[in-house]
């Protein structure tokens, strides 16, 4: 069965082509977009993460009529009502980069004492298919927002998530640990196993 991955980030299909090869050896291939020749852009205008890795997995299922798996992830904030949440990326505007969303984030919490920083990284993946079914998986992990970047890790909002469990930002974790609490790691595992325990023929 080929399935594609609808993104372009070649960790992300490296990662569950690994974790599908454990359930399904080489019964099931993991495509990846330049592969089936998917070159559009799908813009990301759903108010959830659920809405937005359907959109992606949809657009991508019918393009090329293979099954089609999306992510999409973010970070929840209690004090924030929620944000940034599926704005993450684009939080501090049109040019908003990992910098300056956290300027963003830190400035709209700094009258805000730790123990209401609570807050969680979300990460829901869906799998399109072509006959209209899905299948859909939402883990996440929990944490407060600290008043400082700690740790040399720098991707999104790593530096400024604390684990409470470790004691450490996510950005401060070495990547073995991350990917064991991190809200991608657990939902790309509980998606592989969901998908191999489901009624989906692979053969």
């Amino acid at each position: 069965m080929d399935i594609v991955f609808a993104t372009n980030n070649n960790h992300k299909v490296s990662e569950l082509r690994e974790l599908f090869r454990g359930y399904f050896g080489d019964k099931v291939n993991i495509l990846t977009l330049k592969e089936v020749g998917f070159k559009g852009d799908i813009i990301e205008d759903a108010d959830t993460f659920e809405g937005n890795a359907y959109k992606k997995a949809s657009t991508v299922c019918a393009f090329c009529g293979l099954p089609a798996i999306a992510d999409d992830s973010g970070l929840v904030v209690d004090a924030l009502g929620g944000a940034p949440g599926v704005m993450s990326a684009r939080y501090s505007g049109a040019d908003a980069d990992d910098i300056r969303n956290i300027q963003k984030l830190l400035k709209e919490l700094e009258n805000v004492p730790l123990e209401k920083r609570t807050a969680r990284f979300v990460c829901h993946i869906c799998c399109a298919f072509p006959d209209g079914k899905r299948l859909d998986c939402e883990e996440c992990s929990e944490g407060r927002i600290i008043f400082e970047c700690r740790g040399d890790g720098d991707f999104g909002y790593d530096p400024v998530f604390l684990n409470e469990e470790y004691g450490q930002t996510f950005a401060e974790m070495d990547m073995e640990t991350k990917n064991k609490v991190s809200h991608r790691g657990k939902a790309v595992k509980a998606f592989a196993a969901a998908f191999a325990s489901s009624n989906v023929d692979i053969m």
